[in-house]
């Protein structure tokens, strides 16, 4: 009977290892996975990070271009007023020139 009582003893002892070592591997399983979507999840966040400064900077550098392009199209425009004063200018000076030419 205590040899029973033994046996049965080691083999719950047995069991009891067998479950908490079960239970451990399980665990680990567990955090490794935890661990894993966490990293999955930061590098995500990283990505979209990184794809935000790019559309910024893309919008920079847009904006930029679109400044050059009103600065040149201000220059031109400019330029044509000054052309168009000198112009009137000269037929003016040509008009002085015709009146003391008659008189």
């Amino acid at each position: 009977v205590e040899k029973e009582q033994k046996q049965k003893q080691q083999k719950q002892k047995k069991q009891q290892k067998q479950q908490k070592k079960k239970q451990k591997k399980k665990q680990k399983k567990k955090k490794k996975k935890q661990k894993k979507q966490k990293k999955k999840k930061k590098n995500n966040e990283e990505e979209e990070e990184e794809e935000k400064e790019k559309e910024k900077e893309k919008k920079k550098e847009e904006e930029e271009k679109e400044k050059e392009k009103e600065k040149e199209k201000e220059k031109g425009e400019r330029r044509r007023r000054r052309r168009k004063e000198k112009e009137k200018e000269k037929e003016e000076e040509k008009k002085k020139k015709k009146k003391k030419k008659k008189r």
